[in-house]
């Protein structure tokens, strides 16, 4: 799993698991975070070369986790630069605040629930995140 901070981290985290997932999955979101959104930002697929495929492998498909209430719980200058233009906001306008994180998906049963990243989904990814938290480093310098 990866999380992306809206200080412009990367970070990779180890998924939760047992019954303590949900409450993990929110409080590295952060901020008092009590509903999840689930988010598949077109360039997430399109730029990052993240899988937008359920395949048999458990977290084949990637896709991304943030507070569906971060209005109420974000202050503005927590904008999340880097999920926001996975989110594609320079086009809609609409910014995400806060953590945000990358997982896997997989199917349990008839459902599809959340994972850990696949080996394979984790290695395209990171490093491409890796490389934006890097750019946007040196824009601060």
């Amino acid at each position: 799993m990866i999380l992306i901070t809206y200080e412009d981290e990367i970070k990779e985290l180890e998924y939760p698991t047992g019954n303590s997932e949900w409450s993990k999955l929110t409080e590295y979101i952060g901020n008092d975070c009590s509903l999840l959104e689930h988010v598949q930002p077109r360039r997430l697929y399109t730029r990052i070369g993240a899988s937008l495929a359920i395949k048999d492998t458990a977290g084949s498909k990637v896709s991304m986790l943030v507070d569906e209430e971060f209005t109420y719980h974000c202050d503005d200058d927590k904008i999340n630069k880097i999920a926001s233009w996975l989110y594609e906001t320079d086009r809609h306008g609409y910014l995400i605040r806060g953590n945000a994180l990358i997982v896997g998906e997989r199917y349990k049963g008839m459902e599809v629930s959340f994972c850990a990243m696949s080996d394979e989904q984790f290695d395209i990814v990171y490093p491409k995140l890796k490389e934006l938290e890097m750019l946007l480093a040196s824009d601060k310098e």
